[in-house]
């Protein structure tokens, strides 16, 4: 249960009174000469709970589209709390009448004006004060952070009660397949071949037991995207969705009835429901599932998980990296996200944060061009079945948002993006003829952008569960006849991080020019057994841009991973804008590190304040031969 630990004497509370005090002793006309200075006491409140404030948040009227002044968002991107600001001359009881009958949600909501204050809960007055006086300010905060609706409960209790249900689940349904194997003939037969297309698309060595566990994420995950994305053919429409359902259903034909079998996840699948239609915009519902998607794989696979490194990219980094993406280009080769002829690929996408984010740039750049860009030039790989699901949901429903027409987005293949770069064997086959044309499309692309976020795992925290990452013969010989060639230290190992192999395959796949845009581990920045990489890197990029959030906790314990660390993880991060020009001069290197005891908030803020690169103040390094 959430508490808000404030005192009146705290520091945010005093700068409050006396914005107030300076202002005119309390006294004031319109709500907007205080309305910044209560702002800062609910995001100061938001901080230490964990959650966001965000401020004109919308949220859906009968009608139309309100929008209230602030809205507090827990770290399920869940609404927990509202704040709308009023003039100290209103009527305060009457204009939250007004804005109830209106449609404003009355759930948990604060109604401020400069000396009064209301709170409403469950639609009713729940507390009305004088709050010229710090004490009364500070019980209202309380009271509205502390609340828990009826759906935010059923949420905390399901999320507990699924980590505890989901493993004995999949042993049933393990338990299930094993005995359709043996007396269900149409079910091996389905089977085998679904096996065959995974081996010929995702990994020639995967196993029987691992295409098992991608079948049991598929029932056990089905019904959260075809409710929660409210769209009936989910199972039909999409092509990798259509290969799964014809196993499942030769599986229905045997003993196994879907919606018996998950009877006991009924109150997890609906607390899912009931707080995703909480969330007013597409967006907040985006961020909710990203989020049950990591609860998920918690809860049914952390061997997994910390196989493929489940952490996904916040909005902030996004935006930075793809507004900066877009104002390199217009600098450096004339052009922008928007034009014909630039190539755009995510090669770990994830549930679709960047491709969405860069639809939203060119819808902003020129709006007619996202057709064109969607159909031919917008490009992206999963190879984890749950985030491909969700990324084409996410990039179709975006494009529908754009032009208001719904297109199924065929730049997005469910295939392995090391594996891409392997040698073809015997005819291209991809998971199912649909897909097989994606890649073979995206393979023949002249991909001029590379951005995304890719696997962080280096130096798993559990090493005994003997989970290493698995082998690419021909990116892991690019990266030892680089990187790891010229290095002169004695242990490489941190070479094998699948970071480094992505950059090492990113800077091959774009040609003589483009730009590679990457968040990931920090560690090539100044480790010693990376002096050959930063090497290789001066020599394949005109330009370097390095923004180090730092973050370590591994090689700081003075640091925490959830306060200090953009990611929430143990591992430093840094983005990397690298930039090849066709004159291929030796790479300038721009830096810019933040203090060692930077927040997580501190940075984000930041990156939003810098806009892109172009804002941020680098310091031009000058390599030497220490490397």
């Amino acid at each position: 249960m959430t508490q808000l630990s404030i005192r009146p004497g705290d520091k945010f509370i005093s700068n409050y009174y006396e914005v107030l005090t300076r202002s005119g002793q309390l006294h004031f006309d319109h709500e907007g000469n205080v309305r910044g200075a209560f702002q800062a006491v609910l995001r100061a409140c938001a901080k230490r709970v964990s959650w966001d404030l965000v401020t004109e948040f919308p949220i859906k009227a009968s009608k139309t589209t309100l929008r209230v002044d602030g809205a507090l968002l827990d770290e399920s991107r869940l609404v927990r709390g509202m704040w709308e600001a009023k003039d100290e001359r209103d009527d305060l009881e009457k204009e939250v009448r007004k804005k109830l009958n209106l449609g404003y949600p009355g759930r948990n909501i604060l109604f401020q004006a400069p000396q009064s204050a209301i709170l409403v809960q469950h639609g009713q007055i729940a507390r009305k004060e004088d709050i010229s006086q710090r004490d009364a300010l500070v019980d209202v905060l309380k009271d509205l952070f502390e609340y828990r609706d009826r759906h935010i409960m059923d949420w905390e209790d399901a999320v507990a009660r699924f980590k505890e249900e989901v493993p004995e689940q999949s042993r049933a349904l393990k338990e299930l397949i094993d005995r359709e194997h043996k007396k269900n003939a149409a079910f091996r037969e389905a089977f085998a071949a679904f096996v065959e297309t995974c081996r010929a698309s995702l990994n020639p060595q995967i196993t029987d037991e691992a295409v098992e566990k991608m079948l049991v994420q598929h029932i056990l995950t089905e019904r959260i995207f075809s409710r929660v994305f409210q769209n009936d053919d989910f199972r039909t429409r999409n092509v990798v969705v259509a290969e799964l359902e014809k196993v499942v259903t030769a599986l229905i034909k045997g003993s196994f009835n879907r919606h018996d079998f998950l009877r006991s996840l009924d109150p997890f699948y609906k607390a899912i429901e009931t707080s995703a239609e909480q969330a007013s915009t597409y967006e907040e519902k985006q961020t909710f599932l990203n989020t049950v998607y990591e609860r998920f794989f918690q809860g049914y696979s952390p061997k997994e998980a910390d196989t493929h490194g489940i952490v996904y990219t916040p909005q902030p980094i996004v935006d930075f990296m793809v507004r900066s993406v877009d104002d390199i280009l217009k600098k450096e080769f004339g052009k922008s996200l928007a034009d014909h002829g630039v190539h755009i690929l995510d090669p770990f996408v994830g549930t679709g944060n960047f491709i969405v984010r860069i639809m939203k740039q060119i819808a902003q750049t020129k709006k007619s061009a996202l057709k064109y860009k969607y159909e031919n030039e917008l490009h992206c790989n999963e190879v984890m079945l749950l985030p491909y699901y969700i990324a084409s949901m996410n990039i179709e429903h975006e494009f529908l948002e754009q032009t208001g027409e719904y297109r199924p987005f065929e730049g997005i293949c469910l295939v392995d993006t090391f594996e891409l770069a392997e040698p073809e064997q015997g005819a291209l086959s991809f998971m199912s003829e649909e897909n097989t044309a994606r890649v073979k499309k995206q393979k023949e692309a002249p991909i001029f952008v590379v951005v995304g976020n890719p696997p962080y795992n280096a130096n798993q925290q559990n090493e005994n569960a003997n989970n290493k990452n698995r082998r690419y013969p021909v990116v892991d010989r690019r990266v030892s006849e680089t990187y790891v060639h010229d290095s002169r230290a004695t242990n490489n190992n941190a070479l094998s991080d699948p970071y480094v192999k992505a950059i090492r395959w990113a800077s091959d796949r774009i040609g003589k020019t483009g730009i590679v845009a990457l968040v990931t581990n920090n560690s090539f920045v100044d480790d010693v057994a990376f002096d050959g990489m930063r090497k290789h890197l001066l020599a394949d990029f005109t330009s370097i841009y390095v923004l180090d959030l730092g973050g370590n906790v591994r090689k700081n314990p003075k640091l925490s991973g959830t306060t200090h660390n953009v990611f929430g993880i143990q591992v430093g991060v840094s983005i990397s804008l690298l930039v090849r020009t066709p004159e291929r001069l030796d790479g300038k290197v721009h830096y810019l590190r933040f203090a060692e005891n930077a927040t997580q908030f501190t940075k984000l803020e930041a990156l939003e304040t810098f806009g892109s690169y172009e804002g941020a103040p680098w310091t031009l390094l000058v390599p030497n031969n220490n490397r």
